[in-house]
């Protein structure tokens, strides 16, 4: 699992970028001059989209010239929110979407709608020539996301794939203490990704299945932190919650992975956390157990003759995975505007994930262990 072998570590500054994840305040730093500003724009303002648009806004490495979404309702939440009504921000309906491509100020375009439109959207950006950041899945399967990688490859722009945990300073840190040897020979990677609150059917309807949509996460995090892909996979799940029945979906899953190297990975997920959102890693190796545990809004306890008590964890993905939204754009704006940044979310990395993820939805639905084969271009 050496970064020079690694498929998920190819050679490059990594340990100079971690240097600056824990305390990564660059936003509150850095004045803008002149050609390190990016021209940018959202499409899509539903969960995930409000989550990018104020990190974007915010940030004075970046000039936000488009919102465009579909719903008239979410458009003017987003004008009266933020005082855009005599800004340089323009908030479109879809009907504009090409006006923003045609505008050449946009050097960037941030793909934040419903999983079914990731493709045409960022096959129309990359072919106007921006960068892409697509929320994942940058397409539904496995050869139309090559083929959007292919494009942005022939345009020569960016396409970034939003794994965004990896950017959490935590889970970070695990990666990078399992690759210096902290706990020997990795035999078991485990993690728990447990929703807050229950998705809305009319999310699920389009999110493109548990697999792809939740499990996508915590297999790109294991093979990451592991260094390699697993060999087989097999993979249980259940429809717990009778609101959910109409989809051909799973509501609770557990999968585990076999890699080459003999680590064996467990994933334990849901749709349905009454207690909050849940969220755990763990790796247990022949010298020790690295963990990152769930976290809360404060620190405080309160002990008394009923015992202790302490605040619920945070809530949704979008406070407790708050610092790696802001690391990951931090992350894609190096990327465009210093020359020679290394992208950390690669091509082969995001379509391995997709490879992954069918082979353990097609277990779950055939009851079978799920046997991969790697070429070597897919390293």
């Amino acid at each position: 699992m050496s970064e020079e072998t690694s498929a998920f570590r190819p050679k490059g500054a990594r340990d100079e970028y971690l240097s600056q994840m824990n305390g990564m305040v660059r936003s509150n730093d850095i004045t803008p001059v002149g050609d390190n500003v990016v021209g940018v724009a959202v499409v899509g303002l539903g969960r995930i989209g409000t989550i990018h648009f104020e990190g974007l806004y915010r940030n004075p490495r970046v000039n936000l010239l488009y919102c465009i979404e579909e719903s008239y309702e979410r458009r003017e939440a987003v004008v009266t929110k933020w005082h855009l009504a005599n800004s340089s921000c323009q908030v479109l309906s879809v009907d504009g979407f090409q006006e923003m491509l045609d505008d050449p100020r946009v050097h960037a375009v941030f793909i934040c709608t419903p999983t079914f439109t990731h493709e045409p959207l960022t096959m129309r950006a990359l072919e106007a020539g921006k960068a892409v950041f697509c929320e994942k899945p940058v397409a539904e399967d496995y050869e139309t996301i090559a083929k959007c990688y292919n494009l942005a490859q022939a345009k020569g722009v960016p396409l970034f794939c939003a794994f965004n945990r990896r950017f959490d300073p935590g889970l970070w840190d695990i990666s990078r203490r399992v690759h210096a040897g902290e706990v020997g020979q990795v035999n078991v990677v485990k993690t728990c990704s447990r929703d807050s609150p229950v998705p809305s059917i009319e999310y699920l309807r389009t999110s493109g299945g548990i697999f792809h949509d939740c499990a996508v996460h915590d297999l790109d995090l294991i093979c990451w932190v592991v260094g390699e892909y697993p060999n087989k996979v097999s993979s249980f799940g259940t429809l717990l919650n009778p609101a959910l029945k109409e989809l051909d979906d799973f509501d609770t899953v557990q999968i585990a992975l076999h890699f080459p190297s003999g680590v064996i990975g467990v994933i334990d997920l849901s749709r349905n956390s009454c207690y909050g959102y849940d969220q755990r890693l763990e790796v247990f190796g022949s010298k020790g157990l690295l963990s990152c545990g769930n976290m809360k809004p404060t620190a405080v306890v309160h002990e008394s003759d009923t015992g202790a008590h302490a605040q619920p964890m945070w809530y949704s993905f979008a406070s407790r995975y708050e610092r790696a939204y802001k690391n990951e754009l931090e992350h894609f704006l190096d990327v465009l505007l210093n020359k020679g940044t290394e992208i950390l979310v690669t091509k082969n990395q995001t379509l391995a994930i997709t490879k992954i993820a069918s082979a353990c939805e097609e277990a779950a639905r055939k009851g079978k262990v799920v046997s991969l084969e790697w070429e070597e271009a897919e390293l």
